[in-house]
């Protein structure tokens, strides 16, 4: 059957699909809670543990079984009808049953549902739909299957049902494909597998592995919302199955350490929902059929799950003791208001990212110099009294003293005092960071080449007191690559103080400014020397930066999961007048007298 036939099947179901509300607040079926999202737990006769966990209020049971399901709902459960073999119903792609089949085996399998829920509107787990992830054109009997699986779908919702059909794979939402969703999402909730490898999130750390879900669980709705389908008809299902390869456990070991995962899984699609608005929240795997899954740990792993979510459900701490780490907060988006990022105990706020935005003109190329910032903070010490001492040299040497002129060139960068301040206090600290990395000397040939490279540059020899930082040993060859402009000004034999970033300094002028190659070997080489090492400072100062970024992931939790890109941010960059470096501040002046 051509998909455009199943589509005219969608289309008489639409009004049943208008019938369930699309907002986050009201029941999916009778008998259900009716905030979402809501929590599904599956059962059946095979779980040994099911009454002590799932038989209770708050719990909402899906099983096959009219007798299971009728004593959880004397406990005090919800229950839902869980229909374990779709494909006996609709077929399989590469062998779809008769479409003339579909409406009788609906109307069966939607009688049968309302026996074990008890309910005559009931919800109906599907399990589950094959070749999701099957690009279009499809083939002629996976296109006879998928409408075989709408028309099923549409006569359970005309029937009075909800469906929700279990997706075991990514979907593939391009090209035609993209209106068959659309259609099933009209009369079905769709229920997203996402099983995710214990073992994987337990290496990765409470912050890591807790983010590495949520991500997960993101990106696994983000098809389906991109297409516009409601998020109140879109459910994740967590797998806790222990056979390998196929997700759940996966062999870790001790099983504290599954234990840990199961409470990271809990709260990490907790999480997803109340951001998503997604309608229900489903866990799988509970089964003990076999030797692969009948795992003794499942009904503690249980017990974790339903902490998680509600720590009246299960005491979790109290029966596992030492076993488990009850901590709710490492890892978690647990921000305060106002907050976008925190690193460490050190919050990032919306705030400071926006203000400092205005003068990158990008919000996350602020935060990555904000999370720079706080990890150096760590590493330099760079006092509030330094940082305040440096300006009032900047506003001396570059603005005549004119705190006027200072506050204008601030309003032309979009800076604040609170941000220029910080800017300063970045670069102090970069100057005390590459001054403790290790670098290797350069090379005869390295010199060679910066000398005929170089060799049109401005120098001259000068003593100046005390030492500069362009200047190292106090006496020898100023670059004008480095070294204040006005040091290129001072007549040849005289002595003054020149004021600069650094401090004041006294500069006495021993010849005339004249051409880097002009000099002899010997005279320009410590000049020279010191110009390649500060080059390859700055290189591993960007090497360093990079990866302390990488590695302060472990420590940082933002909004939503959305980290900073890594990268290498000199803010002085957008506001000039406020580096250290004399060599580019002469360049600001410049531009300004142009």
């Amino acid at each position: 059957m051509p998909m455009c036939r199943g589509f005219i099947a969608a289309a008489a179901a639409v009004l049943a699909f208008l019938a369930w509300p699309a907002t986050g607040s009201a029941a999916l079926s009778c008998g259900l809670p009716e905030t979402q999202p809501v929590w599904i737990d599956f059962a059946d006769s095979s779980v040994s543990f099911w009454r002590e966990r799932f038989a209770r209020a708050g719990v909402v049971v899906a099983t096959g079984g009219q007798d299971l399901a009728a004593e959880a709902r004397s406990a005090g459960a919800g229950t839902v009808h869980w229909d374990m073999y779709l494909r006996k119903r609709v077929g399989t792609p590469s062998d779809p049953a008769d479409p003339a089949l579909m409406d009788a085996r609906a109307d069966k399998l939607f009688d049968y549902a309302v026996t074990v829920s008890g309910c005559e509107q009931p919800l109906i787990a599907l399990n589950e739909l094959w070749g999701a992830s099957l690009p279009t054109p499809l083939t002629p009997t996976a296109e006879r299957y998928r409408a075989n699986v709408l028309r099923f779908v549409s006569r359970l919702a005309a029937r009075g049902g909800r469906p929700a059909l279990l997706v075991s794979s990514e979907p593939f939402t391009g090209g035609e494909a993209a209106a068959w969703w659309k259609s099933i999402a009209a009369v079905s909730d769709l229920v997203l597998e996402n099983y995710a490898n214990a073992n994987l999130i337990w290496r990765d750390g409470a912050v890591d592995g807790s983010r590495r879900l949520r991500v997960r669980y993101r990106q696994s709705a983000a098809k389906l919302l991109a297409l516009g389908v409601p998020p109140s008809r879109i459910g994740i299902m967590v797998g806790f199955q222990t056979g390998p390869g196929t997700g759940g456990r996966e062999g870790l070991a001790p099983r504290s350490r599954w234990f840990s995962v199961a409470k990271w899984q809990g709260l990490a699609v907790q999480q997803v929902a109340r951001e998503l608005r997604l309608a229900h929240l489903w866990s799988w795997g509970w089964a003990q059929r076999d030797v692969r899954s009948n795992d003794p740990d499942k009904t503690y792993a249980a017990c974790v799950w339903l902490w998680a979510r509600d720590p009246a459900l299960c005491d979790a701490p109290g029966i596992l003791r030492r076993e488990f780490d009850a901590d709710r907060k490492v890892g978690q988006l647990d921000l305060p208001s106002g907050t976008r990022c925190m690193y460490g105990s050190s919050p990032l706020t919306a705030s400071g990212v926006a203000a400092l935005a205005k003068v990158t003109g990008d919000r996350e190329l602020a935060l990555t110099a904000l999370v720079v910032r706080a990890i150096e903070r760590e590493r330099a010490r760079v006092s509030p009294t330094e940082v305040l001492a440096a300006e009032r040299r900047i506003v001396s040497t570059r603005f005549g003293g004119s705190a006027a002129a200072y506050r204008v060139a601030l309003a032309e960068s979009r800076a604040n005092l609170s941000v220029a301040r910080g800017i300063i206090g970045d670069e102090l600290r970069a100057w005390e960071m590459q001054d403790q990395l290790a670098i290797s000397g350069p090379s005869a040939a390295d010199i060679a080449r910066f000398r005929t490279t170089y060799a049109h540059v401005l120098a001259r020899r000068v003593v100046v007191t005390p030492a500069p930082r362009w200047l190292p040993g106090g006496s020898g060859l100023a670059l004008a690559t480095s070294a204040p402009e006005s040091v290129f000004r001072v007549a040849t034999g005289q002595q003054v103080t020149v004021r600069t970033a650094e401090g004041v300094l006294s500069v006495k002028a021993l010849d005339d400014p004249q051409a880097l190659g002009a000099y002899p070997y010997d005279v320009a080489r410590p000049a020279v020397v010191h110009a390649l090492r500060n080059e390859r400072r700055a290189d591993a100062y960007a090497a360093w930066t990079l990866r302390m970024q990488k590695a302060a992931a472990s420590r940082l939790v933002c909004e939503r999961d959305r980290l900073p890109e890594l990268g290498v941010v000199t803010l002085s960059g957008y506001a000039p007048f406020l580096s250290l470096d004399e060599a580019e501040a002469a360049r600001w002046a410049a531009s300004r007298r142009r």
